[in-house]
């Protein structure tokens, strides 16, 4: 932690820090975030599928986000996994124009194409992140390096796409995907996340950084790197894992609430 931070003070922010994960770590929280999207869904390859789509799409307005998940899932006839698995040529016209920001209907097809191999290969994505975890790895970032490499060993993903299938080795500090690698992994009672993939440990989940959250962790004397990459990622988890070593992601929703009540 940044100089000054005693252990009184780490108590005093767990305990601050924690009344905001319950204020917000419950179904409420739900209905206005993209994780209401997978929540649409209970067989575990739809959840998974819309899942991704939806941290995917997540920059920008939170609704704007929410309206473009609900668009993709309408277009997959809201059975993402079957339309993964059975769609042909006519299904694949439905995706076409789709766009959001700098997503379009290329960067789409070419995510459709990777998916459509590993679910004929595997029962579930996760594989496609704990393949790359190491024994002794203390963060998933070589989980995120190998469904980097899975997703682009494909012939049918566009370069173009990189710029939405972040990696470490970019230096990102890949936001959206360890998002969602939250929404799979984590578990408790409250109902948010879904806690779908039992191989990889909480522990060694990275907060999602964004521009948001790095601001609110600099002024907590969590985090002291200038930049929002895939160092300053690891530095303010590795902070977060001394006020809870086993669950230290959860936290996100407490950086969130924090700024929100700011506004």
């Amino acid at each position: 932690m940044s100089p000054g931070a005693k252990k009184y003070r780490i108590e005093d922010l767990r305990r601050m820090l924690d009344e905001q994960v319950d204020q917000l770590n419950n179904p409420a929280f739900i209905t206005k975030d993209p994780v209401s999207i997978p929540h649409r869904f209970t067989k575990k390859q739809d959840i998974e599928i819309a899942g991704l789509f939806a941290a995917l799409f997540s920059w920008g307005n939170r609704t704007t986000i929410i309206n473009k998940s609900l668009d993709l899932m309408q277009r997959m006839d809201h059975a993402p996994h079957e339309f993964i698995l059975r769609h042909g040529r006519t299904d694949l016209e439905k995706l076409l124009g789709f766009i959001h920001r700098t997503f379009n209907d290329t960067d789409l097809l070419g995510i459709v194409a990777f998916l459509h191999q590993h679910y004929h290969q595997e029962e579930s994505l996760e594989t496609a992140f704990t393949a790359g975890l190491l024994p002794g790895d203390s963060d998933t970032g070589n989980a995120l390096r190998h469904f980097h490499q899975r997703v682009f060993s494909s012939d049918h993903i566009a370069e173009r796409t990189r710029k939405h299938i972040p990696t470490p080795d970019r230096g990102s500090s890949c936001k959206r995907l360890n998002m969602y690698l939250r929404w799979m992994v984590r578990r408790d009672d409250k109902g948010v996340d879904f806690g779908l993939w039992k191989n990889i440990p909480p522990s060694l989940l990275i907060c999602p950084l964004d521009l948001h959250v790095g601001r609110m962790a600099r002024q907590l004397g969590l985090l002291k790197r200038r930049y929002d990459d895939w160092e300053a990622a690891v530095e303010l988890t590795e902070n977060l894992r001394l006020l809870d070593p086993k669950d230290p992601v959860r936290y996100d929703f407490a950086l969130f609430g924090i700024g929100v009540n700011e506004k």
